[in-house]
């Protein structure tokens, strides 16, 4: 998702400035919502390819988990560069041009022979989502001053659907008796009508708020890094279970590589049918609520696969129960954002520093264990992400509690 997005809202509002509404926002959303489905697309195809990847190019598993780094550590850049650049900039051209820049290097992914290539191209393929993924965010909350919250959950709910088709294109090619190669084709091609869709649209205004506001960031420091360390621990462990499913359920030999393209499926389908689900709860209970029972719930649904590891049954199950759980974390930990803090492009990207930090770091610790310690190396470290989520939410508690306080 990963490391998915937001810029979020709270009972019906951000905290943007009033602006005038665009008269061609449906448009412009139903263009947003066909690009976040192209992220979703781009962004979960490395988990099913991951085994294919390795063997081309003769790596091991572990050393192909320094492709997780690259792709973080281009999307942290993209994130910084890109909310800067969407507070300057139309917004329109700069979607456009990443979109089309991931379709590109979405073709060149099967044409690498070395790890080297394929850490640069990810690196680039990262940058690229990052800035689309600050800039779709923002732009949608530009383009709803007031009454965000359904728009940003459909936002959400659409990546949530591109997440969900990449593993069944993958797998599909794959049962076919089809290469690598052509999913990747297939899945960078799929991307040009999102591109056709935005660029014929004029660019929202922007915010009139976005410099002043900016300017005002130093003021939520301790804030934007709670928070930051909030999405680390829910990117990371979405990420780390949605690309490192396939490969556990095909080294404990639970399935085969269609049953494993079908499994990471199923997780994202679980992902996306809790993003919608979070739609009304978000309307119903607070964030902070939310994300106690989403990290627990999460964190049960990681260990039933390391209480039957040989157990298929088990692994669905606590698959299912995970991407439920682990899909509203991204918008409620935003929407948790926008109640203390005002929402930027340059605030939203030293948030997905966070973000990106986790998407990176938790699946190539998980890289680094799965084969030295054993495939369920990857759920005691999802576990333990989990655990830092849970502790980091109970630091942010007592912090608001205190700046509440009169003299605080």
């Amino acid at each position: 998702m990963v490391y998915c997005s937001s810029v979020c809202l709270v009972r019906g509002h951000v905290k943007l400035s009033p602006g005038t509404p665009d008269p061609g926002r449906l448009t412009k959303t139903l263009a947003y919502y066909g690009a976040f489905v192209g992220l979703g697309l781009a962004l979960a195809s490395l988990g099913p390819t991951l085994p294919g990847l390795a063997d081309a190019i003769g790596a091991s598993l572990s050393s192909l988990s320094t492709i997780f780094v690259a792709r973080s550590t281009g999307y942290l850049a993209g994130a910084l560069i890109g909310g800067r650049g969407f507070d300057r900039l139309p917004g329109h051209p700069l979607m456009a041009l990443m979109l089309t820049g991931m379709a590109v290097c979405m073709a060149l992914v099967p044409l690498c022979s070395s790890l080297i290539s394929l850490c640069l191209v990810f690196a680039v393929l990262g940058a690229l989502e990052g800035v689309l993924d600050v800039g779709g965010n923002a732009l949608l909350a530009w383009l709803f001053p007031t009454g965000l919250g359904p728009w940003m959950n459909g936002l959400h709910l659409f990546f949530g659907i591109g997440a969900l088709l990449a593993p069944l294109i993958v797998g599909a090619v794959l049962a076919e008796g089809g290469s690598i190669a052509y999913a990747y084709w297939i899945l960078s091609a799929l991307l040009i009508p999102a591109i056709l869709s935005i660029v014929v649209q004029p660019s929202p205004p922007i915010a009139t708020h976005a410099r002043q506001a900016g300017r005002n960031t130093g003021e939520h420091r301790v804030t934007i890094v709670l928070i930051a360390g909030l999405l680390f621990a829910a990117v990371g462990a979405e990420v780390g279970f949605g690309d490192w499913i396939f490969t556990y359920a095909l080294r404990q030999g639970l399935a085969d590589e269609a049953g494993a393209a079908v499994l990471t499926s199923a997780f994202w389908g679980a992902f996306t049918f809790g993003r919608l689900l979070g739609i009304p709860v978000a309307a119903r209970l607070r964030p902070a609520s939310i994300l106690l029972v989403c990290f627990v719930a999460c964190a049960c649904g990681s260990a039933i696969p390391l209480w039957s590891p040989d157990l298929s049954a088990a692994l669905w199950v606590g698959t299912i129960i995970a991407g439920l759980t682990v899909a509203p974390m991204f918008a409620t930990i935003l929407a948790l954002a926008g109640e203390h803090m005002p929402i930027t492009g340059k605030a939203t990207g030293w948030l997905f520093v966070g973000s990106s930090t986790g998407g990176m770091s938790i699946p190539w610790i998980v890289g680094q264990l799965f084969e030295s310690s054993g495939p369920t190396a990857a759920f005691h470290v999802i576990l333990a992400d989990l655990g830092v989520g849970l502790a980091i939410l109970a630091v942010f508690w007592f912090h608001r509690g205190r700046a509440s306080l009169p003299g605080a």
